[in-house]
């Protein structure tokens, strides 16, 4: 379709888009998606909660591995706690009889232990002390030698089974339950857009790239699933685990937990002070790469004028300069970004390392035991880790606010006016072709009228050709007919009915349209011709691709008319002209119009086109947009426009002998 008279929006050029890493309004995009989620929001909430009580299992699990290490430790080491006793015991009530766990020392086996222990050095060695207990009498040895209670040892390794267990099984059924969630909804967003998509006006899409509302579709989608399906569950899962593991270290020992949390936060501000130096290499990386891609995008598109001008030596230079931005760029980037993992590492590390020197120091002083040890190892692990992923699940959801931003903008749009009241209905075979312009007044907006006062009654059977400077208003008169855009004064009537009395659906059926811009699907030949038409013979199909001078092109393809053709396909853009052409033909409704139809295809062709075209308008009414003046001299009425307004009209000859506009704009074809 022509580009004349489109609004003076500005364009985008493909690559130099705007970054739309960051919504315009985080609440106000949040919140319409969280509208949006509504239908799905009871298995949402079971699948958070599923997540969040996964979670909460993972921080229970910390103190009972504690107690399990405990009754492990009980099985390999002495009983301090009982040699502490008999010894203040022994001290305090020599003569006397002690019991301890049920068993009953006298004053005979108290002696033997004092002998013994005044016998012991300080640098004896494990098993010399293991060796001097040996020694000792059968009641001693019965309440300080290591005793393991497997009892117990089994009763907390069950707990800890099912504990790990309940969590993998409500991660997996919360995954599987996101999974289902963000697949339907982007599955809905799709449907809401394709059902969009067709009832905007044609206004919105000369102003909008398709590559942009294209990638609505596709990519702004994909991203709203994959953030629900990964993100969202895993926020409150770390968010749950970090304030849970604060709360639980604190709950085991407020001695530890304060070193735990203290080390750790030690190396995230470390690690946030470098990150926030990297933030401009970042941005500088994004910035480079866009002129690179630019500049590639500009070479290669007209790389045949570049090689014509000898510009390779300058463009080649150009590109070196900018890849090497590109590379210094990366290179300090990914430097920066390659330091998280093992800063990550290093908090972990420190962290535990600060748990085991402190944990010592208060087991030697009796205040914890052993195990509260291992469970602040595991608990500075559910502390730092949800730190990094509360931070990833943040930029997630940034870029799900700004997809999300993007895809309900593009479902709020305004809309074509709605036709639900319309019941009038013109019968394609009955249509005669009479077509009455009256006072027609039109403008892309309401500040700039481009057709002010067009009027033109035209017959049945007339060939209508269309001509006049670039942006005089030809393609805006045939946008208007089929009803593409809404006028803002006047009427059109089709058979005297008005088009606002018709539904586009009916205008449409009642047209065969044939552009300059040629558009070829993948398909075979014999579907790209038939396109969208029902009990097709493959005579007629012939008979018309023989009549317009393509039939000897096709059989020369491989598989002949059951050849795949695709957009990608090199073949000639007069060769396309030539297959839209034909399927204009095969479609035989009877009102045609022929926008620049001939504009891609030689002078032969064009003659064996001409003559089809004359073929296919007999007895129907044509309109035929045309720059070439020679193609429409056997027009039945010509329409000169000239800025939105008929200034002359009237057949080939007759203009030409008035030597106005239309004879000055035929004539200028033939001037040196």
């Amino acid at each position: 379709m022509s580009n004349e008279n489109k609004s003076n929006t500005p364009r985008r050029r493909p690559g130099h888009g705007p970054n739309f890493e960051k919504p315009k309004n985080f609440k106000v995009a949040i919140s319409k998606l969280l509208f949006n989620l509504k239908t799905f929001k009871i298995f949402i909430f079971i699948s958070l909660l599923l997540a969040m009580i996964s979670a909460i299992l993972s921080l229970v699990a910390p103190n009972k591995l504690a107690d399990l290490t405990d009754e492990i430790q009980k099985g390999i080491v002495l009983n301090t706690k009982n040699l502490q006793l008999i010894i203040n015991d022994t001290k305090e009530n020599l003569m006397g009889t002690t019991s301890i766990d049920g068993t009953k020392i006298n004053y005979q086996d108290k002696m033997k232990f004092l002998n013994i222990i005044s016998s012991m050095n300080e640098n004896d060695d494990i098993n010399e002390i293991y060796s001097k207990v040996d020694e000792m009498p059968k009641s001693i040895q019965s309440v300080l030698k290591p005793k393991m209670d497997m009892n117990a040892i089994k009763s907390i390794s069950k707990i800890l089974v099912i504990i790990y267990l309940c969590s993998a099984l409500f991660s997996f059924i919360q995954s599987l339950l996101m999974t289902d969630v963000s697949n339907k909804f982007a599955k809905k967003l799709r449907s809401s857009i394709s059902v969009k998509i067709n009832k905007l006006p044609l206004k919105y899409f000369d102003n909008n790239l398709s590559g942009d509302i294209l990638s609505r579709v596709t990519n702004d989608i994909d991203t709203i699933a994959q953030s629900m399906n990964q993100s969202l569950a895993n926020l409150v899962s770390s968010v749950t685990l970090f304030l849970g593991s604060i709360i639980m270290m604190f709950y085991t020992n407020w001695i530890m937990a304060l070193t735990a949390i203290a080390s750790s936060l030690f190396g995230f501000i470390f690690m946030s002070k470098i990150l926030s130096k990297s933030q401009k290499y970042f941005i500088a990386r994004q910035t480079e790469l866009g002129k690179l891609n630019g500049h590639i995008e500009e070479i290669y598109s007209a790389l045949n004028v570049v090689k014509v001008y000898n510009g390779k030596g300058k463009s080649d230079q150009k590109f070196d300069e900018l890849n090497k931005s590109v590379y210094e760029c990366n290179r300090k980037s990914q430097f920066i970004s390659g330091l998280m993992q093992p800063m990550m590492g290093f908090i972990g590390n420190f962290g535990y390392v600060a748990v085991c020197i402190v944990g010592a120091l208060l087991v030697s002083k009796d205040i914890i035991t052993f195990g509260v040890i291992v469970a602040f190892i595991t608990y500075v692990r559910l502390f730092t880790q949800p730190l990094s992923q509360i931070a990833q699940s943040m930029t997630s959801l940034q870029s799900t606010a700004a997809a999300s931003e993007r895809v309900f903008e593009f479902l709020d749009e305004k809309q074509m006016s709605d036709e639900k009241n319309i019941t009038k209905l013109l019968n394609r075979e009955e249509v005669k072709g009479n077509i009455e312009f009256s006072h027609v007044k039109f403008g892309y907006n309401d500040e700039e009228i481009i057709i002010k006062d067009f009027n033109a009654n035209i017959k049945a059977g007339s060939k209508i050709a269309i001509v006049g400077p670039t942006g005089a208003g030809k393609t805006t008169m045939v946008n208007l007919l089929m009803k593409f855009y809404e006028i803002n004064d006047g009427d059109i009537k089709i058979d005297g009915i008005s088009i606002k009395d018709l539904s586009r659906k009916n205008i449409h059926d009642l047209f065969t349209m044939v552009l300059q811009d040629t558009w070829v699907f993948e398909g075979t030949v014999r579907e790209n011709i038939v396109y969208n038409k029902e009990n097709v013979s493959d005579e007629e199909v012939k008979k018309v691709c023989k009549e317009v001078g393509i039939h000897h092109f096709i059989k020369t393809l491989p598989n002949g008319y059951d050849s795949i053709l695709s957009d990608s396909d090199s073949i000639s853009s007069g060769q396309r002209q030539l297959l839209t052409i034909a399927r204009g033909m095969i479609d035989n409704a009877p009102l045609l119009i022929l926008d620049e139809a001939t504009s891609n295809v030689d002078t032969r062709t064009e003659e064996l086109v001409q003559k089809a075209m004359d073929k296919l308008s007999e007895g129907k009414t044509s309109f035929i947009i045309a720059h070439r003046l020679s193609t429409i001299k056997n027009a039945d009425l010509i329409l000169v426009m000239k800025d939105g307004n008929i200034i002359e009209q009237g057949t080939h000859n007759e203009l030409i002998n008035k030597k106005g506009f239309y004879a000055d704009l035929y004539n200028s074809q033939f001037e040196l």
